[in-house]
C-alpha cells in the first residue's frame, strides 16, 4: 500500500493526533539545547534466545516471528521521503533510547531493514498500553518536550519526500507518513523533530551526556500485529540505507561515517553493535547489489562439507523476488526449496539411521554425540571471494536434552513472493563481526569472539576500544541475550542505555 501524501486530508483515526500536530505548528515550539557533535551507545536486548527449552511455545514463537518478518520484508512500501523500500520487523533485539527535553525512555526494535525511527504517540489509535516483555511503554507527547517541533509539509524534509510541495499544503499542515507491511500491519502518523539523547564517549570507558536533533515518526495509528501487547515495544529504530534512517541523518549532519557493524554473541549473551569506522578486526567485504532496498549480496555457491551443491545455474540470481539478503533481524535462515532439499540430503547423508520427526514444521532428531563432530559445515560463497561458514552447532539448534532441530528452513513453505529468496539471519550471523560499509557499498564478516572488544577510530585517527557487554541480566523477562549499540563519530561515542 502506498503512503498517503504528506498533506492529504487525514482520516478519522488520525484526527486527534493531527489536531495535536496543528497545535504544535501554531504554537511554534522553540527547539531546546544544542545538537551534540557526537553519537553514543544504546542498551540492546534480545527478544528470543535461539536455543529453546524444548517447549512448544518457543519453536512456535520463532516460526511466528520469522513468518511475520518475511511478510514485511517482501512487501513494497512507499515512504514519505519518496524512496521505495521494504520494512522489516526486528524480532531479536530492542534498545532503550531517550527522546525529548527532558528526555523520556522509549524501547524500540533495532532493525537493519527498515528506514526510519518512529515511536507511538499520545492518543494513538490501536497502540498497545502494556507489553508482555516486562517493560513499561511510553507514549511520545510532542507538547511535553521543550524541543519537540512539528515537521510541516512545506519544509524541506517533506518537500524532498514528495518531489515538491503538495497542492493542498499549508504552512500549518503536518508532514504525514503511512507505512503498510505485507502481513497487514501498519503505522501511520506525522513527522516531528526532537533530540535523541545519549551518552557520548569521551575516552576509553568514559562517557558524557549528549544529544542530536533527528526527525522521526510520531505514530498516530497502529494496525495488525504491531498493536498487540505480545512483545509490544514503543516503536522501531531503522538502520536501513534511505535518507530517513537515523544513521543517514547523523551522516548528513557530519556526525558519523556511513558504516556500522554488529557482533551477536550466542555463547555468553550480549555483543556489540557499532556505528562508525571499525578498524579492528579487519573484515573482507563483498559488494552490495546496487539499487536494492535491503542488504542484498551476490551468492555464488553453497558447499556442504567441502562439496558444492548441484543446483540450477540461475538459482541465486538477483531480482525483486529472488536473490540473497543479509538480515540480522531474522532468527533462522531461509533458502529456496531446491536448495533446501539438496542441502538437507547432504547434511544427513551419513546419518541414514537417524529418525527424523516433525515438530511444529521443524525437522528434529535425537542425537547424543557432538553435532560438530558428526555433521558437516555449510559454507556460502559470495562475490569477491568472500565466504561465510556455518558450524553444525549453529544450524542445528538444541531444543531439549539431546534433541536437535534443523535451523535452515524451506523458503518454499514461506510467503509466495519469498519462496525463491535466500534470507540469512541470526542463525548464520551469530558469533561473527558483520560490517556494513555503506560508504563503499559493501558488506563483510569474520568469525569473532563477540564477548571481547573491537576498535573504532574517528576522522582524526584516534582509536578507541569498545568492549562487549550483556546489559539484560537484570531484565525480568526470559530473553537474556543483548548487545551494545554504539555510534563512533568525530569524537568516538557510545549510545548506551
Amino acid at each position: 500500500m502506498a503512503a498517503r501524501g504528506a498533506c492529504d486530508p487525514p482520516g478519522a483515526p488520525l484526527a486527534s493526533l493531527l489536531c495535536l500536530a496543528l497545535l504544535l505548528a501554531l504554537s511554534a515550539l522553540a527547539t531546546g539545547g544544542a545538537a551534540a557533535d557526537a553519537s553514543g551507545v544504546f542498551e540492546v536486548r534480545r527478544k528470543f534466545t535461539r536455543h529453546g527449552d524444548g517447549g512448544e511455545g518457543h519453536l512456535s514463537a520463532l516460526r511466528e516471528h520469522d513468518g511475520r518478518r518475511h511478510g514485511r520484508l517482501l512487501a513494497a512500501i512507499d515512504l514519505p521521503l519518496g524512496g521505495s523500500g521494504l520494512a522489516t520487523e526486528t524480532g531479536l533485539y530492542f534498545t532503550r533510547i531517550g527522546i525529548g527535553t527532558p528526555a523520556k525512555a522509549y524501547y524500540v526494535q533495532v532493525d537493519t531493514g527498515s528506514d526510519f525511527l518512529w515511536v507511538n504517540c499520545v492518543s494513538c489509535d490501536g497502540c498497545p498500553r502494556k507489553s508482555n516483555l516486562g517493560i513499561e511503554l511510553t507514549m511520545y507527547d510532542p507538547r511535553g518536550s521543550q524541543s519537540g517541533e512539528l515537521v510541516t509539509c512545506d519544509q524541506q524534509f517533506c518537500v524532498a519526500s514528495y518531489g515538491g510541495v503538495q497542492p493542498s499544503c499549508t504552512s500549518t499542515s503536518p508532514c504525514e507518513y503511512s507505512i503498510s507491511y505485507g502481513d497487514g500491519s501498519s503505522s501511520a502518523g506525522f513527522f516531528v523533530t526532537d533530540f535523541l539523547q545519549y551518552n557520548q564517549v569521551s575516552g576509553d570507558g568514559q562517557t558524557t551526556p549528549a544529544n542530536a536533533s533527528v526527525t522521526f515518526g510520531c505514530g498516530a495509528k497502529l494496525g495488525g500485529d504491531l498493536g498487540s501487547s505480545n512483545l509490544a515495544l514503543d516503536g522501531i529504530l531503522g538502520f536501513g540505507q534511505s535518507n530517513t534512517s537515523i544513521l543517514s541523518q547523523l551522516v548528513a549532519a557530519g556526525k558519523v561515517q556511513k558504516m556500522f557493524a554488529h557482533c551477536l554473541d550466542t555463547v555468553n549473551g550480549g555483543g556489540i553493535f557499532a556505528i562508525g569506522n571499525v578498524v579492528q578486526p579487519k573484515v573482507k567485504t563483498t559488494p552490495l547489489v546496487p539499487d536494492m532496498p535491503h542488504y542484498n549480496v551476490i551468492l555464488k555457491e553453497i558447499d556442504v562439507g567441502g562439496t558444492a551443491l548441484e543446483l540450477p545455474t540461475n538459482i541465486f540470481d538477483s531480482s525483486n523476488s529472488k536473490g540473497t539478503i543479509i538480515d540480522s533481524g531474522t532468527t533462522l535462515a531461509y533458502v529456496p526449496e531446491a536448495v533446501y532439499k539438496a542441502l538437507f540430503a547432504v547434511v544427513f547423508d551419513k546419518h541414514q539411521d537417524i529418525s527424523l520427526q516433525t515438530f511444529q514444521d521443524f525437522s528434529c532428531f535425537q542425537y547424543s554425540g557432538s553435532v560438530d563432530d558428526g555433521f558437516p559445515e555449510v559454507t556460502f560463497h559470495f562475490d569477491g571471494d568472500v565466504s561465510l561458514t556455518v558450524s553444525p552447532h549453529d544450524y542445528l539448534f538444541q531444543n531439549g536434552k539431546n534433541l536437535y532441530c534443523m535451523g535452515f528452513q524451506n523458503g518454499g513453505l514461506q510467503t509466495k513472493d519469498g519462496k525463491d529468496m535466500v534470507l540469512l539471519g541470526d542463525l548464520v550471523l551469530s558469533n561473527k563481526l558483520v560490517l556494513y560499509d555503506l560508504e563503499n557499498q559493501a558488506i563483510g564478516w569474520t568469525d569473532y569472539n563477540c564477548s571481547s572488544s573491537i576498535k573504532v577510530s574517528d576522522d582524526k585517527g584516534s582509536t578507541y576500544t569498545v568492549n562487549a557487554d550483556d546489559i539484560s541480566s537484570g531484565c525480568k523477562v526470559q530473553w537474556r541475550k543483548s548487545l551494545i549499540l554504539l555510534l563512533a563519530t568525530t569524537v568516538i561515542s557510545y549510545l548506551m542505555l
